[in-house]
Order: C-alpha cells, then structure tokens, then sequence
C-alpha cells in the first residue's frame, strides 16, 4: 500500500534541508525509521558517527493522529526490509498505547529503547524533572522550531486564544530539553513560554540517551 501524497509532502516537509536522507534504495547497510521529530538529530548523528544508515522518515504530525502511527511505520518497514540489511525504529510510543511495540514484535523489527522524545533526550533526568513537577509541558529544538504549528495552529489556538488557559491549566512550566546552545532558539523557547503563560527552564541535554542507544546499536 503506498503513501498518500498528503503523507510524502510532510515528510518531505520535515526532511528538507537536512541533509542526505532516504536515497530510494541505494543498499546501504542500515534503514533508520525515525519520527519526523527526530529527523534532523538523527541525521546529525549519522553524520557525526559516520554511521552507514539512511534515514526514513514518518511524519511528525501524526503525533495528533497516534492510532495512525503503527501504520505509517510498517509502510516504511516494508520499504526498508527490500533494501537494507538491519531496520531500526527510531520512535517513542507516543501515544499508540503499545500499538506500535506489538506492530513491530510481529515484524521482528527492534524499536530504540525509551517511551519518547523527552525521555530520549534527558536519559535519567526526565523522572527527576517530573518528580520536581508533574505539570511539566517539554520543548525540544524541534518543538521550538515548529511551536507554532505544532501548538499555536494544532490546538486552534490561533483562531481561539481563549482556549489556551483551558489546555494548559494544569501545566506549572516549561522545560526547554535543548540539543544545541543556541541563542535564538533559547529566544523562542522564551517566547513559547510566554505564550503559554509559564516559566520557562532551560536544562541543555544535547543527544543525551539518544546518541547513546543509537551508538550500542551500531557497534
């Protein structure tokens, strides 16, 4: 079953300009499937790692959609099974219910430890970071970039501002889990959480577990 050419064009979207990634089947030794989300350090890493791996990526925003997640990842696996020798999943959960670990038991395919990006990024600190506040509302590089698709736009805030005190009122701050030391990133993560009407923290994890999990896998 092939993709619908909504799905192509945001993956296309989230991959563009970031580099070499899926390169339609050239044999190399590795498929990486990875949430859109994750796309643009993965790709870093394989670049810094020198690792021989294409990255294949799945869009992020069906993160609103999660019951479509296991699908859209065994389209990719099929893709992936033809053409490279290991398939690795690089995805969190995110919110399948374990839909997706049972996808990928029946398809012998191994996903990257962790339940999502957050606790990807932060390893150990993540518990420590919720024990301190449950009603921890997570950034990351990605979120930063795409706050205002993914929140402002996703939740209609931008059509309904007024709703923004009723999805957000159990939340007590905003921890920015940030891969890179970058300034105007800081800036928009300021500004996300001023329009979230909370504080902001700001814990610089770089990879974190991520890299380290992907490292093992490759060795």
């Amino acid at each position: 079953m092939s993709r619908s050419p909504e799905i192509d064009s945001q993956i296309d979207a989230e991959l563009a300009g970031l580099g070499s990634a899926a390169t339609g089947g050239q044999n190399r030794m590795a498929a990486l499937i990875v949430c859109g989300a994750l796309a643009r350090e993965v790709l870093a890493l394989r670049d810094k790692h020198g690792w021989e791996a294409d990255v294949l990526g799945v869009p992020a925003l069906l993160h609103n959609r999660p019951d479509r997640i296991p699908g859209a990842v065994l389209e990719r696996i099929q893709e992936a099974c033809a053409a490279y020798d290991r398939v690795l999943v690089v995805y969190g959960d995110c919110g399948t219910g374990g839909l997706l670990d049972r996808a990928l038991e029946q398809e012998g395919v191994e996903r990257i430890a962790g339940p999502h990006c957050y606790e990807m990024y932060a390893g150990h600190e993540f518990d420590k970071l919720m024990a301190e506040a449950p009603g921890t509302f997570f950034l990351t590089d990605y979120m930063v970039r795409s706050f205002d698709h993914l929140v402002i736009e996703g939740l209609g805030l931008d059509r309904h501002p007024e709703l923004r005190d009723d999805y957000f009122h159990n939340y007590t701050r905003v921890v920015y889990l940030a891969q890179q030391d970058d300034p105007a990133l800081q800036a928009r993560a300021q500004q996300a959480a001023a329009r979230l009407g909370l504080p902001l923290t700001i814990r610089q994890v770089g990879y974190g577990a991520l890299e380290r999990r992907l490292e093992a896998w490759f060795e």
